[in-house]
């Protein structure tokens, strides 16, 4: 059997195992799976006290094992994913999930002290407890996971309500991994799930008082849910990142650059380019470098049936095709009325700034180009249409009067220069990895610490040996 055959072999026996059938009887309570968000928190708090008495030790390792777990799995859990999911691209499916290796990991947990005349202190980061988590059917695995290695890392456990579309595979994950800790360390439960998800889990979730901090990686509908109640929340909100590209920039390498990052896993990324500002003087060369570098142009015929497909207005908004989002070039290419290889990552042409590609986080790998006369004009229109989210901006740019002044007045957490969005996560770029970036909510990348309480330990007299 060939390595294609026996992955799908494998991504076959394990979507008929979460079936209908399976999914129910599975529920029972072990390697986290559960039928109700109570008996899952509950399981969750024996798991933390466990957990907390084995140390730091059994922290690290436990992560590691997650880490080596995801990477083992990986071509399988990406086809299962997408097989679920409809979303993205399998290769990228794939990627996201060797790129937990980089997640950090204990070695962000670190004791301050404080010694002087007066004393000892001692200034630790605590764990929360139980962490309620939301993810999203974008990156259903790979935002768990990360979650998970993050928060075991502080000393946490957790209790997940997965996204409906990408359950079964989160279920999976979360079966693997929980079977492979309780073996090598003894503890079962540490990673919980609610099997199947529903509203009503979320609201138990959020409402559960041994729940003692939300994090929540979702739309908008569920940020704002989170943000309402009363407990600690960390949210991953909406991005609409826009591009400026600059008379001084390397056009080839922007446009390289930008197919990279939205072209990854079809534009599903929340810091992926949604729309590109280019300045009158270069306009038409940035267009040539796209073309050059295997992007393919839509005219304006193309765009404009494209655009009628991907969005529809209701009420006082634009609501976006899901049967388009996160599907590949192919697929858009046929909608616009034409056709591209299987091959080529992006889509891109020039619109105005009314078309609704611009200004909403459409997650589809179509790009729009906007003229802009100068620098301060482009600079405006990315203000304008990143909606003051504070969430990702990227320029392409050899002024640095220019970029620092952007920098500035963007203010987002995560600010790409001369590279694709993905350097700001460390993909082409330095600097940690993470699937839940919290803007709303100010935490940034989120790493261990972010799921910690500070702590401190006074010991009052001196302990200075005379």
């Amino acid at each position: 059997m060939d390595q294609s055959a026996l992955v799908e072999s494998v991504v076959r026996e394990v979507l008929e195992r979460l079936g209908a059938t399976g999914a129910g009887k599975t529920s029972g309570g072990t390697n986290g799976i559960f039928k109700t968000a109570g008996d899952a928190v509950e399981a969750a708090s024996r798991a933390q006290k466990q957990l907390a008495k084995a140390g730091m030790e059994v922290r690290d390792g436990i992560c590691k094992l997650i880490k080596k777990i995801a990477v083992q799995n990986a071509d399988a859990w990406g086809r299962m994913e997408l097989d679920e999911t409809k979303v993205g691209r399998l290769d990228h499916k794939i990627a996201k999930l060797h790129l937990l290796t980089k997640v950090p990991g204990v070695e962000f947990i670190r004791t301050a002290a404080h010694s002087g005349d007066n004393g000892v202190s001692l200034d630790e980061m605590a764990p929360w407890g139980v962490i309620g988590v939301v993810t999203p059917v974008t990156h259903s695995v790979p935002t768990l996971s990360a979650n998970a290695i993050n928060m075991i890392a502080a000393g946490n456990a957790l209790v997940a309500n997965a996204h409906p579309s990408g359950h079964r595979s989160a279920a999976e994950a979360v079966r693997v991994y929980n079977r492979q800790i309780a073996e090598t360390f003894g503890i079962d439960n540490l990673i919980c799930v609610i099997e199947p998800p529903t509203l009503e889990s979320a609201n138990v979730l959020f409402e559960h008082p041994d729940i003692a901090l939300l994090v929540i990686t979702g739309g908008p509908a569920v940020a704002r849910a989170a943000l309402a109640q009363k407990k600690r929340a960390v949210v991953g909100g909406p991005g609409n990142p826009p591009v400026v590209v600059d008379e001084t920039a390397d056009l080839d390498r922007a446009a390289r650059s930008i197919i990279t990052g939205a072209g990854f896993d079809n534009n599903l990324l929340c810091i992926g380019e949604k729309e590109v500002f280019v300045v009158e003087s270069v306009f038409d060369k940035m267009m040539d470098a796209m073309s050059r570098a295997g992007a393919v142009r839509l005219n304006n015929e193309q765009i404009e049936q494209l655009t009628k497909k991907a969005f529809s207005w209701k009420d006082d908004h634009y609501a976006v095709n899901k049967e388009l989002v996160g599907k590949n070039c192919s697929v858009l290419a046929q909608a616009a009325g034409t056709h591209c290889a299987e091959n080529v990552d992006l889509l891109f042409g020039e619109t105005d700034e009314k078309n609704p590609f611009v200004p909403e986080e459409q997650m589809m790998p179509f790009v729009p180009f906007v003229r802009a006369r100068n620098f301060d004009h482009a600079l405006e229109l990315a203000v304008k249409y990143e909606h003051g989210f504070g969430h990702t901006a990227i320029i392409h740019s050899n002024n640095l009067a220019n970029i620092t002044r952007m920098g500035r007045v963007m203010n987002t957490t995560l600010f790409a220069v001369n590279g694709p969005s993905t350097a700001a996560l460390g993909i082409q770029g330095e600097g940690y990895p993470s699937y839940t970036v919290a803007t709303p909510t100010g935490e940034g990348v989120t790493n261990p610490l972010t799921f910690t309480r500070f702590r401190r330990m006074a010991i009052s007299g001196s302990l200075h040996v005379v």
